[in-house]
């Protein structure tokens, strides 16, 4: 069964933002990859940090620890990316302010 970042990571991600640019719709989503690809926007846990924490919980599970006993984490981080080029292809035009809080401006 696939999880939902191997399907952002494949060329699904590419396909749905070809798929958005084409139909004038802006298609936002949690993944920056999927930004990267020419989605408008993506606003989700920074995934560095997620796969960084993932890896410590792998570690503990290897080491014995009873996935059961391990607390529940939540993201601290989280990424805004703002596509420019996708914004001005599909003809929209995005307010200053929203583009200054980007942590990531894709011109």
């Amino acid at each position: 069964m696939r999880g939902i970042f191997d399907v952002i990571d494949s060329p699904l991600a590419r396909r749905i933002a070809d798929f958005s640019l084409k139909n004038r719709l802006p298609g936002i989503s949690m993944f920056s990859r999927f930004t990267e690809a020419g989605g408008l926007m993506s606003y989700g846990p920074n995934q560095s940090e997620y796969y960084k924490r993932l890896a410590v919980y792998i570690d503990k599970i290897l080491k014995g620890a009873k996935p059961a006993d391990l607390p529940i984490e939540q993201a601290t981080k989280f990424d805004f990316i703002v596509n420019l080029k996708t914004a001005k292809t599909i003809g929209l035009a995005l307010p200053q302010s929203l583009v200054a809080r980007a942590d990531q401006v894709i011109q």
